[in-house]
């Protein structure tokens, strides 16, 4: 439909309409705009807010076909963006008139939005760099849309690992973009983005990976081998014999371990990545891992970066050529309460799982290891014919 210049104002209520105007700049171009009558009050600045530009140049009374042609084109346009504001004033949703939202800083928000996020979950700043190397330092609420959020997937899939130096790891790249699109709902609700693009783009699919984890005499094998950070050898061990993840081991305070019913001493915290209650019983071993009682922190000390350096020389020291991360530690304490015979969601509300078969993974790994010891009696000697 072309709309030539005329009032063709939409009755949303008794209280508002729409009007598309037109206006011939000083330049002596002619642009459409949109007018609200009375004006709307912007959700997000508190203003009133009388117009909406839309960018759309329009060429009355010309002879050039190529003109004429444009004119038709942007004047349907601004019909359709008519039409779509028309129907969100009418539905209260009338947050779109804002330059204010469109020139800010996307990657400002991001940056706070991980920061904050970080304590919880320390790949919020590790995205939050992909995104900026990505975006070369700048972008705006306004630059983001479905195929900008596209763009990114793509390229978390090709890109380079920042710490290993070799290409991303897949199931790394769901993670991270995971996390990005909960960026996109965060910005969604708070009215910096117009549409929910989160929902509008598929994640990145995980490979089924194998979970590394120790076996006992592997975990007797590195209580009995020299660390040189001894908080971290304890840290480690009392993994291996609560299953917390780093995160939970590293605000562990002396106030979170209390006396129980039963004479002995357990675990109450929140977790960090939940925020889920642990109230777990502690074996007289791991309480040895905890050291002196005292005040504060139980593992002071504790750094992050000491995973990189120290625990793979402390690993390899104890003869284990496995890839042992902190999070094997808690793997290793779930397949071997597994194996000692404890059920599964026993083992489930130990680790404070949301589902009982995010713990089955664990129960797989322990059945694949009994797999394994089948050929181990036989009563066929390789060498001899029977």
């Amino acid at each position: 439909m072309c709309l030539q210049k005329q009032r063709i104002p939409i009755d949303i209520s008794m209280i508002h309409k729409v009007y598309i105007r037109e206006k011939t700049m000083r330049s002596g171009r002619t642009y459409l705009y949109l007018q609200f009558y009375p004006a709307i009050k912007n959700k997000i600045t508190g203003k009133s807010v009388e117009w909406e530009s839309l960018h759309l140049e329009v060429f009355p009374g010309t002879r050039d076909k190529e003109k004429r042609q444009q004119d038709k084109f942007n004047r349907d346009v601004a019909y359709q963006i008519y039409m779509k504001r028309a129907m969100q004033i009418a539905a209260e949703d009338y947050d779109f008139a804002d330059p204010f939202r469109r020139e800010s800083d996307a990657l400002a928000y991001f940056k706070e939005l991980a920061e904050y996020k970080n304590k919880i979950n320390c790949k919020w700043n590790v995205v939050y760099g992909y995104f900026e190397k990505f975006t070369k330092g700048s972008c705006k609420f306004g630059e983001i849309d479905v195929f900008l959020v596209e763009k990114f997937r793509d390229y978390l899939l090709t890109t380079t690992d920042t710490r290993l130096g070799v290409r991303l790891n897949r199931n790394a790249a769901s993670a991270y973009f995971g996390l990005f699109k909960t960026m996109l709902r965060c910005a969604y609700k708070r009215h910096l983005l117009t549409e929910n693009l989160s929902d509008q783009v598929d994640g990145i699919k995980t490979l089924k990976t194998h979970k590394e984890f120790l076996t006992i005499e592997e975990v007797k094998a590195l209580s009995l081998t020299y660390c040189e950070i001894d908080v971290l050898k304890r840290a480690a061990l009392f993994s291996c014999f609560t299953g917390l993840r780093i995160s939970d081991v590293m605000n562990l305070k002396w106030e979170n371990i209390i006396k129980n019913q039963f004479g002995g001493y357990s675990i109450e915290l929140n977790t960090v990545k939940n925020g889920k209650l642990c109230e777990n019983p502690l074996s007289p071993e791991a309480l040895e891992f905890c050291g002196e009682r005292g005040v504060g922190l139980v593992f002071p000390g504790l750094e992050r970066s000491m995973l990189y350096k120290e625990m793979p020389e402390w690993i390899r020291d104890a003869g284990i050529d496995k890839h042992i991360t902190f999070h094997c530690f808690r793997h290793t304490y779930a397949t071997l309460q597994i194996a000692a015979g404890t059920d599964i969601y026993t083992v489930s509300k130990m680790l404070t799982h949301s589902n009982v078969a995010t713990t089955q993974i664990y129960a797989e790994l322990v059945n694949e290891k009994k797999m394994e010891t089948i050929s181990r009696i036989s009563l066929k000697d390789v060498n001899t014919t029977l």
